[in-house]
């Protein structure tokens, strides 16, 4: 966090849509907008880039209007009709925003071909993160109470449909019947947390339920490799965090998920399918060799194209380009 930077709480901004709320999150970013008077508003995800866009429009200021699509609500979220709106939204909001960018070129291609905005306007911006350093794993399975016998693999986010934690326990479930000696931990919280837990202690299933976790350096510590199970995704930031721990992953083949695991160097990247899941699970389960070169390899890749730096200079040189080239029309 930039302690010296000062920031502004909207109140009523969340991820819920919530009329009286999103009314009083937008005059206020209106008017915060006045006061500021910035040269660039960069906007993030569906719902604050709506309301941050549509604020510009209001406030008359003649900034420069940038968004990024972390992922996109095409797929899986909502019905026909609500998904007809949502992209008659960004098409409109598309016109008047001078940059689009995605964090994946899957996504882009998808709003594209969706409608949404056009390749001259619309850009890359991969992620940047960093991890700290990690824990001693003796210690961090202390911390979770768990076992130092067993191999132990992580799911990491939101407990929600569209991640698929049923499919996530349906792979659990078929590893314990195929006797394959790994514990599985879920690090996340969600509106199927109960489901989960339910079914976990009906089936005896090798999952334990760690819940929400700040901590993330915590949780790749006890982990020895990461699952995602999605039916769609963005460019999901916990595989790259997975790869700065040096962990090899196994997810599903969907949205930018092949631009973050290369397929047998950094990871295994799958059908949809419990059975293809459990198999590469097994694979890496069975392989000590296989684990520590994709684990390598996965550190490697990460660092070098999702590091927090770089996504520090490619914003600067975007912001620099934008406002010169406004200056010289």
């Amino acid at each position: 966090i930039a302690s010296d930077i000062k920031a502004v709480r909207i109140d009523g901004f969340g991820r819920r849509v919530n009329l009286s709320g999103d009314l009083h999150a937008l005059f206020s970013l209106v008017k915060e907008i006045r006061k500021f008077k910035p040269h660039v508003i960069h906007t993030h995800t569906a719902k604050a880039g709506f309301l941050g866009r549509i604020a510009s429009i209001l406030s008359l200021h003649g900034s420069i209007r940038v968004h990024t699509f972390h992922g996109h609500l095409l797929n899986g979220y909502f019905g026909t009709l609500k998904r007809s709106l949502v992209i008659l939204a960004e098409k409109l909001l598309a016109v008047t925003t001078h940059q689009l960018l995605a964090v994946g070129d899957k996504v882009r291609k998808d709003l594209l071909t969706a409608g949404v905005g056009n390749p001259m306007k619309f850009g890359l911006m991969p992620p940047g993160l960093e991890i700290g350093p990690l824990l001693n794993k003796k210690d961090a399975l202390a911390t979770y109470s768990l076992s130092r016998q067993t191999l132990h693999c992580a799911y990491i986010g939101r407990v929600t449909k569209i991640k698929r934690p049923d499919r996530f326990l349906d792979v659990a479930r078929e590893l314990k019947e195929r006797g394959v000696g790994i514990e599985f931990f879920m690090a996340g919280d969600g509106d199927l947390l109960e489901y989960c837990k339910e079914r976990i202690a009906r089936e005896d299933l090798p999952v334990k339920i760690l819940g929400w976790q700040n901590n993330i350096e915590l949780v790749l510590s006890a982990a020895d490799f990461v699952v995602l199970t999605s039916d769609n995704e963005g460019t999901p930031l916990s595989l790259i965090q997975a790869g700065m721990a040096g962990l090899p992953v196994v997810t599903t083949r969907v949205g930018s998920v092949p631009e973050v695991v290369l397929d047998g160097t950094t990871g295994i990247v799958t059908s949809l399918s419990v059975l293809d899941i459990a198999d590469a699970l097994e694979k890496l389960a069975k392989s000590d060799d296989l684990r520590a070169r994709m684990g390598v390899a996965a550190k490697e890749f990460t660092l070098a194209n999702f590091g927090v730096m770089r996504l520090v200079n490619d914003h600067e040189m975007l912001y620099k380009k934008l406002i010169a080239s406004r200056a010289k029309s």
